[in-house]
């Protein structure tokens, strides 16, 4: 079975997370540098996505908190789009509002040294993780209520 990617992007960093090949559970994956005002690292995304056999992109959309659109969540609806076409997969946008508190909040419950808890890429990770458990929580309860 292939993979579910999911994405969490950011102006300096985009973090990654991967679903198992069931799609139950996400795992945190590294995070890429992205520099301002830089085209996004998609030939990294593309090698990721042949490597790790990926089927389906999950991209978190910035939504303001009354739910609506920004010039942002335009540029990340774009990004999300054009990596899509570039990777002939679908792209599912999930909304990702409060995700970076509930992350740094995880990252800060595991006990690590101060130096590494608060590492951003870190919590960029863990964001995409977030991001991810909730498609793949959401999709399976769809198919659970549709049997």
């Amino acid at each position: 079975m292939a993979r579910v990617l999911a994405i969490d992007y950011g102006e300096r960093r985009i973090g990654l997370a991967m679903s198992d090949p069931s799609r139950v559970l996400a795992t945190p994956l590294e995070t890429l540098a992205r520099r301002r005002g830089k085209r996004p690292p998609i030939a990294a995304l593309l090698a990721l996505i042949a490597a790790h056999g990926v089927d389906e992109i999950v991209v978190g959309l910035p939504l303001t908190l009354a739910g609506d659109d920004s010039d942002w969540t335009r540029e990340v609806r774009a990004f999300g789009e054009r990596l899509g076409e570039r990777a002939s997969l679908p792209v599912s946008f999930v909304d990702e509002r409060l995700t970076s508190v509930q992350a740094e909040r995880a990252v800060r419950s595991l006990g690590m040294p101060k130096h590494e808890r608060e590492r951003k890429e870190r919590v960029d990770a863990a964001a995409a993780m977030l991001i991810l458990q909730s498609f793949l929580d959401a999709r399976r309860r769809r198919s659970d209520a549709e049997d």
